[in-house]
């Protein structure tokens, strides 16, 4: 709750509890009463006082609503902007780097294959051999992961998925690498060159899953792993069987994104710093994506019913569209069903917030992918 609404809202419950309080000195005013002192109301129903309560209560919602309108039109995606220094110098060292490779294999989010492609690479990879990896396949629907293998067939790379953890499918990438490189490994061979390794750079946003990567690929743990964005942030050639070798980079994002919706699926799956970001905004939108194209997957999650939605969404009338107004309401009935309630029997939407994040991150909300070729 802003500042102001909150400003505004405890006037008007001052002013309430203020008038119940005349209210009761006036009635315990008179000699009735026992010797311990005035006798208690009975707790009959107020409808005036009820009433106005509920009216509090959507005041309330109305001013949350207009402050977030206030903050930006809620169809304008936010401003998504995370560049730390280390990828400025990380950028400028690939570009050194890149003389010394024959192979670049980019690894993206099979959940988002597009938004998870840095286009400064294919400038830094030109006329070098390609391949592209959708990792974290195993998080992601299967038949648009396979119609994004094409797609890339069609734009000239070589293209795969994988699910890194797991440890699948790096005999299919060992001959993807040799026949990529099957040129380069003539040439050698024309100048009596034999047994040269061929060296790959790994390249990929943060978060995409580059480091378990090359941990999986190289049998050890070559590389640094966590869960969040950044993590990698040194030079290192990783050896591996078949006679190749691997450049790993730190990841790193472009400077600014054209596209704010780029930047708002790579926040939905958790390659932007969380610290910087708005989750119940996050949330939000997760949810409006999930109720158009995976509508039954909220519903056997979360287990609830459309008529609920509806009763809830009578709290939402000032959302500036049906699409906010039936995603707030989802929001607030998940949340009272996880039983993230704030004081007054209110909907906790930063709880409730963290938790549709995490289920969607985990895929407990079931093989989401964010994009379609």
């Amino acid at each position: 709750m802003s500042k102001e609404i909150k400003k505004n809202f405890g006037k008007s419950a001052s002013k309430g509890r203020a008038a119940g309080k005349s209210s009761a000195n006036k009635s315990g005013s008179g000699k009735s009463g026992s010797k311990f002192g005035a006798a208690k109301p009975s707790k009959t129903f107020d409808k005036k006082e009820h009433d106005r309560k509920i009216q509090e209560r959507k005041l309330e919602k109305k001013k949350k609503m207009e402050a977030k309108e206030a903050a930006g039109d809620n169809n304008k995606l936010a401003t998504f902007n995370w560049y730390p220094g280390h990828m400025t110098k990380a950028k400028r060292q690939m570009q050194e780097d890149i003389k010394l490779i024959d192979l670049v294999i980019e690894i993206v989010d099979a959940r988002v294959p597009n938004s998870s492609r840095n286009p400064d690479i294919d400038e830094l990879a030109n006329n070098k051999a390609r391949i592209v990896i959708l990792n974290k396949a195993d998080l992601a629907d299967d038949k648009l992961t396979n119609a994004w293998i094409s797609y890339f067939k069609e734009k000239g790379f070589y293209c795969l998925k994988m699910d890194s953890r797991k440890n699948n499918g790096f005999k299919e990438l060992n001959e993807i690498i040799l026949e990529s490189c099957s040129e380069k490994i003539e040439k050698d061979k024309a100048k009596g060159i034999v047994g040269r390794p061929i060296r790959a750079m790994i390249v990929g946003i943060p978060n995409v899953g580059k480091s378990t990567f090359i941990n999986a690929y190289s049998g050890k743990a070559s590389a640094k792993t966590g869960n969040k964005p950044g993590v990698t942030k040194g030079k290192q050639w990783i050896k591996i069987k078949g006679n190749i070798e691997l450049l790993d980079t730190p990841g790193i994002l472009w400077p600014k994104f054209e596209d704010q919706t780029t930047g708002l699926r790579l926040a939905m799956i958790g390659s932007i710093n969380d610290n910087i970001l708005n989750k119940d905004d996050l949330a939000l939108e997760v949810i409006k994506y999930l109720n158009k194209y995976y509508a039954n997957n909220l519903k056997k999650r979360y287990e609830f019913e459309d008529s609920e939605i509806e009763e809830a969404k009578a709290n939402y009338e000032m959302a500036i569209n049906e699409e906010t107004a039936t995603s707030l309401a989802i929001m607030e009935v998940i949340a009272l069903k996880r039983g993230c309630i704030k004081k007054g029997a209110q909907a906790d939407f930063e709880k409730v917030s963290n938790i549709i994040l995490d289920d969607f991150r985990s895929a407990r909300l079931g093989l989401v992918s964010l994009e379609r070729p």
